[in-house]
């Protein structure tokens, strides 16, 4: 890889964007393909199915063939609410490859004793998130079901295209989230990327089986989510 590549990749991933390093086998000649920006119409769907399965790869193109290696950012949970359902998806998600983080004010609820070795801030989320921006390989799951709480990181992770958002309630209850967040001036295409109810609908009882629906339907955003296209990238 040259010098101007590996740099461009460099940037790439400390901006936590994805990217894609296509290799010319007879060449040995490299060229970077970043999530959102141009890249060789041939090229498109081979870096779209790389880019969500993570996965190296070979293809045909041209005559040639080539080499893909994927750079994806480490997919990151940002959990609010420091509840039990939060305690079982802390487990669980360092066991399926995700950084988790637990956000809750309530101090009588974020406690060291009840999350041993999990990142937990016992802050405002809207605080936090100011010092730790969203991004689109960020999933926030809401469920302390204190609307003082959960709706502003809804929204601020609406409009940073988390690949997941979703929020512990009824759907009555989500109905009024809904017109809340509408009021705060959310769009309707918005709205519709919140999951809730929350988690896979497998019929989940206990709070470690609605935490297992959780990351199931994590992990399923995740590998199917939007890839964007040049055109998408700086809007």
């Amino acid at each position: 890889m040259d010098l101007a590549t590996l740099q461009a990749l460099n940037a790439a991933r400390a901006g936590r964007r994805a990217a894609v390093v296509f290799t010319d086998l007879e060449t040995d000649r490299s060229v970077l393909c970043v999530e959102g920006e141009r890249c060789a119409d041939e090229w498109i769907d081979a870096m779209t199915a790389a880019l969500r399965s993570g996965k190296p790869g070979m293809i045909m193109a041209g005559g040639r063939s080539l080499f893909l290696n994927v750079y994806l950012p480490p997919p990151r949970i940002l959990v609010v609410g420091a509840v039990h359902i939060s305690q079982a998806l802390a487990r669980m998600a360092a066991v399926a490859g995700f950084d988790l983080t637990i956000v809750d004010p309530r101090t009588a609820f974020a406690t060291a004793e009840r999350f041993s070795g999990v990142e937990l801030i016992a802050e405002w989320p809207e605080d936090v998130l100011k010092a730790r921006p969203l991004d689109r390989f960020t999933a926030v799951v809401a469920v302390t079901h204190d609307p003082k709480i959960d709706d502003e990181p809804i929204r601020v992770a609406l409009a940073a295209g988390c690949f997941y958002v979703g929020a512990l309630g009824s759907r009555k209850t989500h109905a009024s989230r809904v017109e809340r967040l509408r009021r705060l001036g959310v769009s309707d295409d918005a709205l519709a990327q919140i999951k809730a109810p929350i988690g896979l609908d497998i019929g989940a009882a206990s709070p470690a089986e609605i935490a297992v629906a959780i990351l199931a339907e994590i992990i399923e955003a995740l590998r199917r989510r939007h890839i964007l296209s040049g055109s998408e990238a700086h809007r």
